[in-house]
């Protein structure tokens, strides 16, 4: 049986996160030791031997967005701002997963992952949010300068252990603030929300390596429920976290950033596939994908294969542009978006199509 299927394992993230003796916080299965020379290596290989086609050759479509298209928006719609990035409507209010709006997902100006894609709309045109919704403190994730700003508009940001206490030295209001562990909720108005188990890691810099905590999300409102996976390896708990909050509209699940070098941290298509079965979806939205160089895959062959392989499996997959408007209740497929930035000599057809090595419905 592997590991990550475990009884024993799946029993002991029950009550919570699990912490080392120094106090940092692990998975259930612990993640593999990349070590220095494995580590060193690895940001070499980053800097001068990435393919071409990680990176898109045309400008990337994206839908611009205002104030005023947002003002028409109905209930249960979302808007796909970039890489996790998205904004929701749900409770007559709007609510924001792991803003980014920085040119680099990086602690520098001038180095690190590049934007394909400007924003489609900027962070003055947000409307007031009710929450904005944090998974983990990467830089593709939580973003300082963004934070600040939407602080003034935000009344709470939901974060996990530790990341909220960042967000206090950073000046945001503790008020404002309110920390999760796994399987911990909190309600806000009519919108229910539940921090549960990811397989992943935190920190962002020399040292703080998982001294915070990372979490996925299901926000339920009631008659819509959705999934926001965060960054996430596949792990016996999405079962789990279907039985209890399952089944959901729609599941917002990380496909992009993978490699066989960092497999049990992200995770590949087939186990995005096989996730969103565990956790009883209806239609599967990717996310993580499209809008930073963050592995050495091309950039659109996360989407290539979730396609397929969603189509061999018969499960609905919305993939709106950026900026687009998505009806959670009535999802729509959307075009094929990514062709359009991606060279014929690219090859997108071409991306590798293997199926799941396991497809089980719960």
């Amino acid at each position: 049986m592997n590991e990550l299927s475990s009884p024993d394992a799946l029993a002991a993230a029950q009550a919570g996160s699990l912490r080392r003796a120094d106090g940092a916080y692990r998975n259930v299965v612990p993640r593999q030791a990349m070590g220095f020379r494995k580590t060193l290596g690895l940001v070499w290989r980053m800097l001068t031997a990435k393919p071409a086609a990680t990176v898109p050759d045309r400008p990337i479509p994206v839908r611009p967005l205002d104030a005023a298209t947002l003002a028409q928006a109905a209930d249960g719609t979302l808007f796909r701002l970039g890489h996790s990035t998205v904004l929701i409507k749900l409770d007559g209010g709007w609510w924001l997963t792991d803003p980014v709006f920085a040119e680099r997902a990086s602690p520098f100006s001038f180095a690190g992952p590049k934007r394909f894609h400007a924003p489609p709309l900027a962070i003055d045109e947000l409307p007031p949010l009710r929450a904005v919704i944090l998974s983990h403190d990467h830089y593709d994730h939580l973003d300082h300068d963004a934070i600040l700003r939407l602080a003034p508009k935000a009344e709470l940001f939901l974060a996990p252990l530790g990341v909220g206490d960042r967000l206090v030295r950073w000046g945001v209001d503790a008020g404002k603030v309110r920390q999760f562990d796994w399987w911990q909720e909190t309600r806000v108005g009519g919108v229910r929300l539940a921090a549960v188990p990811a397989q992943h890691f935190s920190g962002r810099g020399l040292g703080d390596g998982d001294r915070s905590l990372w979490v996925s999300w299901v926000i339920d409102a009631g008659d819509l429920r959705l999934f926001f996976s965060g960054d996430t390896g596949y792990h016996a708990g999405f079962r789990d976290i279907g039985e209890r909050y399952g089944p959901f509209d729609l599941t917002m699940l990380e496909t992009g950033g993978y490699d066989p070098q960092w497999a049990d941290v992200h995770m590949q298509p087939e186990q995005t596939l096989q996730a969103h079965l565990d956790l009883r979806g209806k239609w599967l939205m990717p996310i993580h994908n499209g809008t930073f160089d963050l592995a050495f895959h091309p950039w659109y062959e996360p989407l290539e294969r979730i396609a397929a392989l969603a189509g061999a499996a018969g499960v609905p997959l919305a993939t709106p542009e950026i900026g687009a408007a998505l009806a959670v209740a009535r999802p729509q497929a959307g075009p094929a978006w990514w062709r359009l930035a991606s060279a014929p000599h690219h090859g997108w057809g071409k991306a590798r199509r293997s199926r799941p090595r396991r497809l089980s419905r719960p």
